[in-house]
C-alpha cells in the first residue's frame, strides 16, 4: 500500500449524496484497502446513523476526524514560478517518489508550522508512525510517514528539500538541461562529441541525489 497520497474531501455526503453546504459540519473516516487508503465523508445526520454501526470496530478502520466544509476557492491563474512547499508536496504525493519520502515529511512539517496544514490524527502501521494532515481550505488529506533517520539522515533530507525547492523534480529538468548544456558546449562538442554528450547527460542527476 502507498502511504503517501492525497485524499480529497468530497463535495457531498457519501451516504445520502447531499451536497455539503458552506460551513456545514462533516465527519471523515479513513480506511485501509488492499492497495490504497479510502476516505469517506459523511454529513452530520448520516454520521449519527453510521456511528451506531461502530465503524471503529472495522478491521480496516484507521482514523476519524471532524471538520467544517469550506467551499473550494476559484482556481488561481497559472504562473511560472518556483515550487512552493505546498505545490512540491502535492507533486511528491501524487506520484511515486520513494527516494523523497523524508522530504515529504519535512515539507508537511513546514506547512503545519505555517498553519497551511493541520494534523488531524496519527496511527501506526507496520511499526511506522503515519500522520494524517488536512488542508483546511481544500479539505485534501495527506498521509505522511515519519522517516527513519537511521536510513535517511536529517541533513540529507534537508538538502533534498532545498534542492527540490530550488530546482524542482529531476524529471522536470531532464529534457531541457542537457540541451542547454549542449548549446553552451557546442565548440567542445564538435571537437569531442562523445565526451561532451556524456557530460551533458550526467550534469543534473548527481546534484539532486548526493
Amino acid at each position: 500500500m502507498n502511504d503517501w497520497n492525497i485524499q480529497s474531501r468530497s463535495r457531498s455526503c457519501v451516504a445520502c449524496e447531499q451536497p455539503f453546504e458552506d460551513g456545514a459540519p462533516y465527519h471523515s473516516l479513513l480506511f485501509a484497502t488492499k492497495h490504497e487508503l479510502q476516505r469517506k465523508d459523511l454529513c452530520q445526520p448520516c454520521w449519527t446513523q453510521h456511528q451506531e454501526q461502530k465503524p471503529e470496530s472495522s478491521e480496516n478502520y484507521l482514523s476519524h476526524w471532524q471538520g467544517r466544509f469550506q467551499s473550494p476557492p476559484p482556481p488561481a491563474p497559472e504562473a511560472i514560478q518556483r515550487d512552493t512547499a505546498e505545490t512540491l508536496l502535492r507533486k511528491l504525493t501524487s506520484e511515486d517518489f520513494p527516494q523523497y519520502k523524508g522530504a515529504q515529511y519535512i515539507l508537511a512539517v513546514m506547512l503545519e508550522r505555517k498553519r497551511i496544514l493541520k494534523v488531524q490524527d496519527q496511527f501506526k502501521q507496520d511499526g511506522q508512525r503515519i500522520f494524517v494532515y488536512e488542508h483546511p481550505k481544500s479539505g485534501d488529506v495527506f498521509t505522511i510517514a515519519e522517516p527513519d533517520l537511521n536510513q535517511d539522515p536529517l541533513e540529507k533530507i534537508q538538502k533534498d528539500v532545498t534542492l527540490l525547492m530550488e530546482q524542482g523534480l529531476p524529471m522536470e529538468d531532464a529534457e531541457t538541461t542537457p540541451k542547454e548544456d549542449a548549446n553552451r558546449d557546442s565548440i567542445e562538442a564538435e571537437e569531442a562529441e562523445e565526451g561532451a554528450s556524456s557530460d551533458s547527460e550526467t550534469s543534473v542527476t548527481p546534484a539532486l541525489h548526493e
